[in-house]
């Protein structure tokens, strides 16, 4: 019998499909319109694909070393850590090459000797560069250390931690992780995998001949290793873009494939940890939040094209707006890392406003400071009273932009055409529909930014901007 959850999780994804079905039609009607912006959009489609792969690449590398160290966890929390048993957990695996057990003075525990004296010398480079850090926070890690090297922490009941120490079989990444999540990727374009010297480990076709479009990075479990898209010898951007059309339904896969992947697999009670279980609910919830934001930029798009999107103002307050907007970005700042600051001036006047849109357009906002930060991971919120209207500030520390692209990046898929922003997702209409939004609410956009120096951008609105709706311009 389903649990409710598993139910819960079925329902969830009906209630999706439904919507993503009408979103997947307005799309493809205003592609047709977005017909002069070919070369642009051959990018963000192709970037897309590199995303969308990258990221199935990453979630089914995830799940199979996941399985290897419950496996272990279980082992050690029973006490057997005989070399038969965790051979026999090693020869199961196929993605993993060489495992070792060790100690946290270093000792090894499995196996007792080295299996070959290389590995006293890759393990040993390992253990002395990356190992303080995991031992004190836990979790895992790659470090490069002669290759990829992963490093776990994992408890024993009543005793102290080990460190497990793993590489992995390139053959058996090749067949089992890489073909398997890319083989059937729907897209005109060919879609490689580089390995951190820049060689192809895999690719779905010849790449003879191929034009590379780009790349974007595998970030999890795979530093250094790159999603390259490359174009067939003679398809032009126009005609790619053409036959992109029907494929307009990438973005919205994403997000979809997570959910049923993670439902899937606490459905099958392969999860048997409750924290995990708990962290693979959080996710589901986020990309559903994901695919709610996809499909909302998606309707309002389309409306705005067709001259029908509308906005009804109504006195709101802003500081509960601000809130409520951030709490669907909890989980992707938590994950990434980064320093929420929120200042909110005291005794602000209510501002006529259709709230749904302001909220959305905050939202893209927050979405592209966290796409766009670097190392410096603060993401910084404010509003405030200035002049007769209000100032909505969202600031990150990230790549920055040239003073000479301020006015183009509100332009739709128009894309900074730096390196540090290849391989940083997003629909190419987000910061068109903030544009739009404020200027629907007779208010404005405006951006402060240099490269590397970050971003600052402020939505300001007025305080009586007159009529009780504002039709799209």
């Amino acid at each position: 019998m389903r649990s409710p959850t598993t139910r819960l999780s079925a329902l969830t994804l009906a209630a999706i499909v439904a919507p993503v079905t009408i979103v997947v039609i307005l799309g493809y009607v205003s592609l047709r319109q977005w017909q002069s912006s070919a070369e642009l959009l051959f990018r963000e489609q192709a970037r897309d694909v590199a995303t969308m792969a990258a990221e199935k690449v990453e979630m089914m590398l995830r799940l199979a070393e996941d399985a290897v160290l419950d496996r272990l966890q279980t082992q050690l929390a029973a006490g057997d850590v005989t070399e038969p048993t965790l051979d026999r957990i090693v020869a199961d695996s196929r993605l993993v090459r060489r495992l070792y057990v060790f100690e946290r003075d270093g000792s090894l525990l499995y196996p007792r000797v080295w299996r070959d004296p290389a590995d006293a010398l890759l393990f040993g480079d390992t253990l002395r560069a990356g190992t303080r850090a995991v031992w004190d926070r836990g979790g895992k890690r790659e470090v490069l250390a002669g290759g990829q090297v992963c490093l776990a922490v994992l408890l024993r009941p009543g005793r102290e931690p080990v460190l497990v120490a793993y590489s992995r079989d390139t053959e058996a990444l090749r067949r089992d992780i890489l073909e398997t999540s890319l083989a059937a990727l729907e897209s005109p374009t060919i879609v490689a995998v580089l390995d951190q010297d820049g060689r192809p480990v895999y690719a779905r076709s010849s790449l003879d001949r191929a034009e590379p479009v780009l790349a974007v990075p595998l970030r999890e479990g795979l530093p250094n290793w790159r999603v390259a898209v490359y174009a067939p010898p003679g398809a032009s951007p126009h005609d790619v873009v053409r036959r992109q059309v029907m494929l307009f339904t990438h973005d919205l896969k994403t997000p979809l494939s997570v959910i049923r992947m993670f439902g899937e697999t606490l459905e099958m009670g392969r999860v048997p940890d409750e924290a995990r279980r708990q962290e693979y609910y959080r996710i589901i919830t986020h990309e559903s939040e994901r695919l709610s934001h996809l499909i909302d930029n998606v309707l309002d798009f389309s409306r705005i094209e067709g001259g029908r999107r509308r906005y009804d103002l109504a006195p709101t307050a802003v500081e509960p707006l601000i809130r409520e907007t951030l709490d669907a970005f909890a989980y992707p700042l938590e994950q990434g890392g980064f320093k929420l600051e929120v200042a909110v001036e005291a005794d602000l006047p209510e501002v006529p406003m259709d709230a749904d849109a302001i909220s959305q357009a905050l939202a893209n906002l927050i979405d592209n400071a966290i796409k766009y930060s670097d190392a410096d991971r603060v993401v910084a919120v404010d509003a405030r009273r200035d002049g007769e209207g209000i100032a909505l500030s969202v600031a990150d520390r990230g790549v920055g932009i040239a003073p000479a692209e301020h006015t183009r990046i509100f332009e739709k898929f128009y894309r900074v055409g730096r390196s540090e922003t290849q391989g940083r997702r997003g629909s190419g209409v987000g910061l068109a529909l903030v544009r739009h939004v404020a200027g629907a609410h007779h208010g404005r956009v405006s951006v402060q930014s240099a490269p590397g120096q970050g971003s600052r951008f402020t939505l300001w609105l007025p305080l009586a901007p007159g009529g009780d709706a504002c039709p799209a311009s």
